[in-house]
């Protein structure tokens, strides 16, 4: 079962959607006796980064993934959620993020923000989340920040290079939206899932 944390913030049903069309047990939910009994989690979202982070306090949700990643359990983010894996972010007046990846958010500097479309990604270097994926890939990106990290899988262009899959050991993340990045974007759900199993 792969549970999509809840914690009031994103797109989180067509998340769930897309887990589902790949075949998961997908459930979206903020308790977190589920959340502990889940195989895998993810981390949606869509808006800022200090008010998430003050919504999985609120939750409890923070010290969850950060002890279950701990674990070893599959943790994946998905846009706001992929940064928020790391340390800290610039946006706003900043704020600390979960820490279970190296780096810090900050904005990207390109000509026009946000990023929007269609960007192709270029692998750094394989990862079950990209297996089968060879090549550079097309998925849908909507987003102003990025992280300065040393632990890219894949990287994008817009206005300058920048880090849109990332991980290490258990812990990924993708700045783009897999669920709207057609098949690819099921393909890379589908790797996740069965990290899972």
């Amino acid at each position: 079962m792969i549970g999509i944390c809840d914690y009031g913030m994103g797109n989180r049903r067509s998340v769930v959607k897309a887990f589902e069309r790949v075949g998961a047990d997908a459930r979206m939910t903020g308790d977190l006796d589920v959340l502990e009994r889940a195989d895998a989690l993810v981390v949606p979202g869509v808006g800022a980064f200090p008010q998430a982070m003050d919504e999985l306090r609120a939750r409890r949700l923070d010290k969850l993934l950060q002890r279950r990643a701990g674990e070893g359990v599959p943790v994946l983010g998905i846009c706001l959620g992929m940064q928020l894996l790391f340390e800290s972010s610039d946006e706003h007046e900043g704020a600390a993020g979960l820490g279970l990846l190296p780096g810090t958010v900050r904005y990207l500097h390109a000509p026009k923000l946000p990023h929007i479309g269609w960007n192709l990604v270029a692998w750094e270097r394989d990862s079950p989340l990209n297996a089968g994926l060879d090549g550079p890939r097309a998925f849908y990106h909507v987003h102003s920040l990025a992280p300065e990290t040393d632990a890219v899988l894949g990287w994008g262009e817009y206005g300058e290079r920048f880090a849109t899959v990332v991980g290490r050991d258990n812990v990924f993340g993708v700045q783009f939206h897999p669920e709207k990045s057609s098949a690819d974007g099921l393909a890379l759900l589908e790797n996740f899932t069965r990290l899972a199993a």
